[in-house]
């Protein structure tokens, strides 16, 4: 297992979710959500230097048939403009297939999201993001741990760059 945080995104229409883990890349945790758009990558890139992260790991929604969709392909320009930001830290795009639900699910099993309305719905879905970004991060690290190798796929900044 490589020595160093890692922090993950999970790029979202309208919210990114971000989780970071320990200097032995053991436990992940949530970070913050981060509004998207306008100075969002350069946020991400601030979180990276505070803390001194070795990488990043960005939220791919593969889809079933293998094929790149809408969702995957906005990922992957995502993670393209962090590659050119970030650069030399490695950018990486990992499987990130049912993340959001597997948060939900386990939020909803183990906390309470306090008042409802639009406060409590906009802070539910801030604390889903970041909860989803924290289960993309510790799969990440748990299939790293159990193969030896880092997951998913290096992101070069040729990729998809026009």
């Amino acid at each position: 297992m490589r020595h160093g945080v890692r922090l993950a995104v999970d790029p979202g229409d309208a919210r990114i979710g971000v989780a970071a883990s320990d200097p032995s890349g053991m436990l992940a945790s949530p970070v913050e959500t981060i509004p998207r758009g306008k100075g969002d990558t350069q946020r991400i890139a601030l979180l990276v230097v505070e803390r001194e992260a070795r990488e990043v790991i960005v939220g791919y929604p593969a889809s079933l048939s293998g094929k790149e969709g809408p969702a995957a392909r906005s990922a992957r320009g995502f993670a393209n403009s962090l590659v050119r930001l970030l650069d030399p830290v490695p950018v990486r795009l990992v499987d990130e297939r049912l993340t959001t639900v597997t948060a939900q699910g386990q939020l909803l099993a183990g906390a309470s999201f306090g008042k409802k309305g639009a406060k409590g719905g906009r802070a539910r879905r801030s604390v889903i993001d970041q909860a989803a970004a924290t289960v993309l991060l510790q799969s990440a690290l748990d299939q790293e741990r159990s193969t030896g190798h880092p997951p998913g796929e290096i992101v070069r900044a040729s990729q998809g760059d026009s």
